[in-house]
């Protein structure tokens, strides 16, 4: 009952309500991200959603278009100005995804949304249990480690998430969530699934060929391109009562 109906409900009453307060945080946000960026304010990317319907995900933008003498956009490191690595750390730049929650593309809690040229490598994959659900701005994976956990350890935990939905672990998710900002740990780590495409870790693991790899990654940019994609896969991807049967908790991630 929560997993199909009250869980939505929630999401619904809340982020109607959150954007109501935020929304002259919004207007002064803008404002200086207008002022310092230049247009636009939000950065939007097309994502894999539930059933891995695509759709667009916002966040305040944080970074500049620079390009070198080739026309290619610059290292995100050279791009990120000091507004835009305050917005990351302290997580603000995720709120405008309240609207995808309204929306209906997102929810408070669940695995984060990821690329589709990393979705797209989970095909064929159980991980891809991940994808039942709405994605969400903060999640089971994401009170584990943050940024620095390993591509296998955070779909693992988006797994276990998925499999085990209950308002008790989204209560726990969410205030350990507010922990985990408030320390700042686990922000950008060298090494962590953040710096890494799922398909690079795979090809390096010898999961994939190369010529999987770069198949699937053109594949990826055209779907990316195609706005009349709506689904990864073509179609909506079902998930039976079997897939989602509870699973034993992770021992090592205890909250």
């Amino acid at each position: 009952m929560y997993r199909n109906f009250f869980k939505r409900l929630l999401d619904i009453v809340a982020s109607f309500i959150l954007l109501l307060f935020l929304v002259f945080p919004f207007i002064i946000i803008g404002i200086i991200i207008r002022v310092k960026l230049g247009a636009p304010v939000f950065f939007k990317q097309r994502r894999p959603g539930k059933n891995n319907r695509i759709f667009h995900m916002y966040k305040f933008r944080t970074m500049t278009n620079e390009r070198d003498e080739n026309g290619n956009l610059l290292p995100d490191k050279d791009r990120l100005i000091k507004l835009g690595k305050f917005l990351r750390k302290s997580s603000i730049d995720e709120l405008p995804q309240i609207i995808n929650i309204l929306m209906g593309d997102m929810s408070f809690i669940g695995p984060r949304p990821k690329l589709i040229k990393d979705v797209i490598f989970m095909k064929n994959d159980e991980c891809l249990i991940r994808q039942a659900v709405r994605p969400g701005i903060s999640g089971w994976a994401q009170i584990h480690g943050r940024n620095e956990s390993t591509w296998y350890q955070v779909l693992e935990r988006d797994k276990y998430y998925v499999k085990n939905i209950s308002f008790f672990l989204d209560v726990k998710i969410f205030f350990k969530t507010i922990g985990v900002i408030l320390s700042q740990k686990g922000i950008n780590t060298p090494g962590a699934a953040t710096h890494f495409l799922y398909a690079d870790v795979l090809l390096h693991d010898k999961k994939i060929t190369k010529e999987e790899h770069n198949r699937l990654m053109l594949e990826a940019i055209e779907i990316e391109k195609d706005l009349n994609k709506i689904y990864v896969f073509g179609n909506k991807t079902k998930f039976s009562k079997d897939q989602l049967k509870k699973e034993p908790k992770i021992k090592k991630d205890k909250l």
